[in-house]
């Protein structure tokens, strides 16, 4: 029996078979849960993709910054599965050619303020919007990237992910009487759609190249879906605001 038997688990952040939040999908089927993914956009390519999943999940559109999609989402939710135990936030848009790649400070607000509402303030608007699902309690897993110190490039998607990070600790705080964890896992470079958008993103290939001393396979994203399928299940019961490395290691060594 897996770890997530009888677990009915919300992922949103599926784009493509190289997203993280697929292969969270996938292992957490391979464990027991009974998934419901969301898409925004192009919603008939995640369909599509939702397909090569172990059983074809259903598929909800949800944009984080729509009001009315978050206020409909426990409805929606509900027509799939009678609750939820888990919440993957697998969310994050900055625009690659303002809010990226080293315009940090010639950036406008309005770029800054959809990289920080859809990339952070969206953990807080998915949480709350899944809360009348969660009766029982349950788990909020968000993806991070080490917001710690400033990368090559990575400019105001780097102060998004520092808030998404605050924002966990908050949440967390403020849910732990409900019985709802909530906690980031933080993850080393993977080659997703979201990491094609950031220039330069080969200098992250590098650093993990030379310093992850377990090494780092950037083509792999089954340890970072093994430890979100890990939070999600139950055997985290006590474990709330926390950010856990995948990365090889690298956050705990210098340069």
């Amino acid at each position: 029996m897996g770890i997530l038997a009888g677990k009915r688990i919300l992922i949103t952040g599926v784009i493509t078979d190289a997203s993280i939040a697929f292969h969270v999908a996938r292992v957490a089927q391979q464990e027991g849960a009974t998934v419901v993914l969301t898409g925004f956009g192009r919603l008939s390519l995640v369909e599509r993709i939702a397909k090569r999943l172990p059983s074809p999940p259903p598929v909800l559109e949800l944009d984080v910054s729509s009001d009315e999609h978050l206020a409909s989402l426990a409805d929606r939710v509900s027509e799939h599965v009678d609750g939820l135990d888990g919440v993957l936030h697998a969310i994050a848009y900055a625009n690659p050619e303002e809010a990226l790649g080293g315009n940090f400070v010639h950036t406008r607000w309005p770029d800054v303020a959809t990289a920080v509402q859809v990339s952070a303030y969206s953990l807080k608007a998915l949480t709350m919007a899944a809360l009348p699902l969660m009766s029982g309690g349950g788990s909020v897993v968000g993806l991070d990237f080490d917001a710690s110190v400033a990368w090559p490039g990575y400019d105001w998607m780097g102060v998004a992910k520092a808030a998404l990070e605050s924002c966990s600790r908050y949440l967390a705080r403020d849910l732990g009487q409900k019985g709802v964890r909530v906690n980031l896992v933080a993850a080393g470079p993977l080659r997703t759609m979201a990491a094609k958008s950031i220039p330069g993103f080969d200098r992250f290939e590098d650093v993990w190249d030379t310093s992850a001393p377990l090494g780092w396979n950037i083509a792999n994203p089954e340890p970072t879906a093994r430890a979100c399928v890990a939070l999600l299940s139950d055997w985290f019961p006590a474990t709330t605001g926390e950010i856990i490395h995948v990365d090889g290691g690298v956050h705990a060594v210098g340069a």
